[in-house]
């Protein structure tokens, strides 16, 4: 009975990896950022993406409050980097960042869904294929800090207040 058990599970293991042995070789499966991933595929990769940034983020430490000029900062440094992709109060993305699959999360609704820490090791380290870039090696820590707290104060921002922070005032 054991053995018979053991048996069927390496069976099974080895028709798995040989199916995707051949999705992989044989190019059946689209990568075209044209072509929107099938369910199947985009919920592997969101949940696989959100528990990773979940279980890295636990070492981050944020400060419980951030002085208005580091919420400055961030909104100056999100001005220039992560709104193009990303959106802004009264701003949207750039028309071409729609093409990209996935596709950027208009942060002024998604932020609500990350914590703080969970923004800063995004920041910091990028997602892979997703065109997420890691700003780690770019930003200081301070940077980083500063983008992660503006991001948590997007949801509530209006248009006119969001444009006064990336100003600087």
């Amino acid at each position: 009975m054991i053995r018979g058990l053991l048996l069927g599970i390496v069976l099974t293991l080895f028709v798995g990896a040989a199916a995707w042995l051949v999705v992989a070789y044989g190019g059946f499966y689209n990568v075209a950022a044209s072509d929107p991933h099938a369910d199947a595929v985009r919920w592997t990769l969101e949940t696989t993406m959100r528990r990773s940034v979940s279980r890295q983020a636990g070492e981050v430490r944020m400060p419980v409050s951030v002085p208005q000029d580091v919420l400055e900062e961030g909104a100056r440094r999100y001005a220039g980097t992560c709104a193009q992709c990303h959106g802004a109060p009264g701003e949207e993305a750039e028309p071409w960042a729609e093409g990209m699959r996935p596709e950027p999360p208009a942060l002024t609704e998604a932020a609500a869904e990350w914590s703080p820490e969970e923004v800063a090791w995004i920041v910091e380290n990028g997602i892979k294929m997703s065109g997420m870039p890691a700003f780690g090696g770019r930003l200081s820590l301070e940077e980083i800090v500063a983008v992660a707290a503006f991001v948590r104060e997007l949801p509530g921002l209006s248009a006119d207040d969001y444009a006064a922070m990336a100003k600087g005032g």
